[in-house]
């Protein structure tokens, strides 16, 4: 295995395993607990958040060097 075939599946990993542990949180904390005064700022986290992930992308996908890239 290369070199980066490695580091990418390693960040792959890292993403997943940070994505579960979320998931959990949020699932034992919010959906199965009472969130209280918590609920309206996590919610609004999150939807900032995939809004500022969302523009990142569509920036991305958007831009004329990707391809420009000896990576790709």
């Amino acid at each position: 295995m290369d070199r980066q075939t490695s580091s990418g599946l390693l960040a792959t990993l890292t993403v997943a395993c940070l994505a579960i542990v979320g998931v959990w949180g949020f699932v034992s904390n919010y959906l199965l607990g009472s969130p209280g005064q918590w609920l309206v700022p996590t919610v609004a986290t999150l939807l900032i958040t995939a809004v500022f992930v969302g523009a990142l992308a569509v920036t991305g996908a958007r831009s004329k060097r990707w391809r420009e890239n000896p990576y790709w």
